[in-house]
């Protein structure tokens, strides 16, 4: 059966603070009008199609995964891929969403503004019309976000991008949640060289615990990788006002490491979340050789 891209054209809460905890969960509750899976859809397609990316469908198991990649490049043996973060995952505090395509992909435009070399975006299971696929279902991308199968499947498909681009080395780049599968799928691959997070979320246990969010029952941490992320060189990147993914936790994850071998740890002072890391990019990028 091919994949769902491929004709296209182109938690309960504990938390006291609602508002808080939409903003941990990615909502959107804030707009008058929540656009839809498909209109989500059509704002990445209208985005690649502008910079003369194409959508690629890539099939690993279990689940359909969208990447999205030049029409145009030139083999080389270094290739960075972009990992987005959780999307849409919650429509009210309560309500899981439907459909997890993200509102704002803020890991397509890092790729789309990708400064150097080869680049491709790898969204997350079940975004982009893959919630209508099989298997997928609701804990994929809530409190299984992180799960072993999960990040298999986002291991196999970074094997088929980096076959496409004749690649030999990676750079791995993950916003939000997509920073944790970053980091587990580097702790199992040996030509990672790089991994380079924003606003990265590595420690879940600690993240749920300091926020008073119930456990990502079923989902692997990153902070429990150490002795396999150890040789791997790191530059996380978080905002000095994100009150989603805080410097201390950033910090903490980094801590864990022994000494000579911790990350680099870059606190941006008037960042958040989402502000302001696509126009800065270039400049932020740079600080990872």
């Amino acid at each position: 059966m091919p994949g769902p891209w491929a004709i296209r054209p182109g938690s309960d809460l504990n938390h006291p603070v609602r508002i808080l905890f939409l903003l941990l969960l990615f909502c959107c509750t804030a707009c008058t009008t929540l656009p839809t899976p498909q209109e989500r859809h059509r704002t990445a397609d209208a985005l690649v199609q502008y910079a003369n990316w194409e959508p690629l469908a890539l099939e690993t198991t279990p689940f359909w995964l969208l990447a999205y990649v030049p029409q145009r490049f030139a083999t080389s043996e270094q290739l960075t891929v972009y990992i987005e973060g959780d999307g849409l995952a919650w429509i009210t505090p309560s309500l899981p969403s439907d459909d997890p395509t993200p509102n704002n992909p803020v890991a397509l435009r890092l790729a789309l503004n990708h400064p150097d070399g080869n680049a491709a975006y790898l969204a997350r299971p079940c975004q982009y019309g893959g919630a209508a696929q099989l298997p997928c279902k609701q804990d994929d991308w809530t409190s299984a976000r992180f799960a072993p199968e999960v990040v298999a499947a986002s291991d196999q498909a970074i094997d088929q991008l980096k076959a496409r681009f004749g690649a030999e080395r990676l750079t791995l780049v993950g916003y939000s949640g997509g920073g944790a599968v970053a980091a587990l799928v580097a702790a199992r691959r040996t030509d990672v060289e790089r991994l380079i997070t924003v606003a990265g979320n590595l420690d879940h246990a600690a993240w749920t615990q300091t926020l008073r969010l119930r456990p990502l029952s079923g989902s692997l941490n990153p902070a429990d990788e150490i002795q396999r992320l150890a040789p791997v060189r790191q530059w996380h990147f978080v905002g000095g006002k994100d009150r989603v993914i805080t410097p201390e936790l950033v910090q903490g994850y980094a801590d864990r490491f022994p000494a000579g071998s911790q990350p680099v740890v870059r606190i941006e002072p008037d960042f958040d979340h989402h502000c302001c890391w696509v126009e800065h990019w270039a400049r932020l990028y740079s600080q990872t050789r």
